[in-house]
């Protein structure tokens, strides 16, 4: 994508010069992209379906470290949360726009790495890059990314349908990105104290791209169209498995049965919090950072995806009055409480 191997100062390319400079080999897949990169705004056209939208800010220091995130790995993470909340609508996403502020500590070369992640995301889930700014920062490094996206009006699925009970359903596993994100701040504290000493990553490869390289699930998406399934609300898990089903039973005005044992965790992901002290449980609940999609179903369409390996039933919705609950694996019911990331408690 990039060919140069020196430091370069980006204010010897300017705004401009950076822009198109970094954007120059994104191509345009959609119909829908009528104007991209290159006019002051862009154009597009999707035909009456309705229009899907949402933004997302990542602030060094804040959302990562640049201490064990590479910058390649950055520019991907930075899109694929971005889309996720296009898919947690039940749509497609097909734009993003991407706005960056740099310090004075980054070299082109650095920014180059960024947009290789960027496009990497762009090529995988099939988006245009339609768009963005950039700007000097006092502050570290900032990416603000804007996901574009379109369902049919009859298919977008919001956070407050879920009804008395329907199914809660969740894709893949959980609780992998926090575990990931100990280790790595583990391996970086060891580091700091004798820089000699090499990071000791072996066996945890799976948790720790879970923490770097998550993915959005498009597929779940397709799946549930493939299966007919219009799920009654949905959500992705950036919080945390507890604070997404609070929310879920909130909008909706509903309670919840969650039962701990029927929450997927991978192995390695059990074994690496226990290592480290920690309850698996906990982590799922409240880690976040999986990007995996939380989901409710009725119960008719429990048949059409019973033998899917990749989607867990872990509860039922109830009542408003009964509250939220866990049942643990030791048959003690317990209040759900959300205790996840909060963007203001720093």
């Amino acid at each position: 994508m990039f060919e140069n191997k020196e430091r370069t100062d980006i204010s010897e390319l300017g705004e401009f010069g950076l822009i198109k400079h970094l954007t120059d080999t994104f191509k345009i897949r959609h119909e829908s992209s009528i104007k991209g990169i290159g006019d002051d705004a862009a154009v597009l056209n999707f035909n009456n379906k309705e229009v899907l939208i949402s933004t997302d800010l990542l602030l060094e220091g804040i959302h990562f470290d640049l201490a064990y995130v590479p910058l390649i790995h950055l520019g991907y993470k930075a899109v694929q949360v971005n889309l996720s909340d296009i898919y947690a609508m039940n749509g497609i996403a097909t734009q993003v726009t991407v706005s960056i502020g740099l310090s004075s500590k980054f070299t082109l070369e650095a920014v180059e790495e960024i947009y290789k992640g960027i496009e990497l995301a762009c090529n995988k889930f099939n988006i245009d890059l339609i768009g963005g700014d950039t700007s000097a920062s006092k502050q570290g490094l900032v990416i603000s990314v804007t996901s574009i996206g379109y369902a049919e009006k009859n298919d977008v699925v919001y956070r407050n349908g879920a009804g008395e009970g329907d199914l809660l359903c969740v894709s893949g596993d959980l609780g992998g990105a926090y575990v990931g994100m100990q280790i790595l701040e583990r391996e970086k504290l060891i580091f700091l104290e004798n820089p000699n000493i090499q990071p000791d990553l072996e066996g945890k490869d799976y948790i720790i791209e879970r923490q770097l390289k998550p993915e959005g699930r498009r597929d779940i998406v397709d799946l549930l169209a493939q299966m007919e399934i219009k799920p009654t609300s949905m959500i992705d898990v950036s919080d945390g498995l507890a604070s997404e089903i609070l929310h879920i039973c909130q909008q909706s005005e509903k309670g919840c049965n969650l039962y701990e044992e029927k929450i997927p965790i991978d192995p390695m992901t059990y074994e690496t919090a226990r290592e480290l002290g920690l309850d698996p449980t906990v982590c799922a609940l409240s880690g976040g950072e999986d990007y995996e999609l939380l989901f409710t179903i009725k119960q008719e369409d429990y048949p059409k995806l019973k033998n899917d390996v990749d989607i867990t039933i872990i509860g039922h919705i109830t009542d408003k009055n009964s509250g939220c609950k866990m049942i643990s694996k030791s048959n003690v019911v317990h209040e759900l409480k959300a205790q996840g990331w909060n963007a203001f408690k720093l």
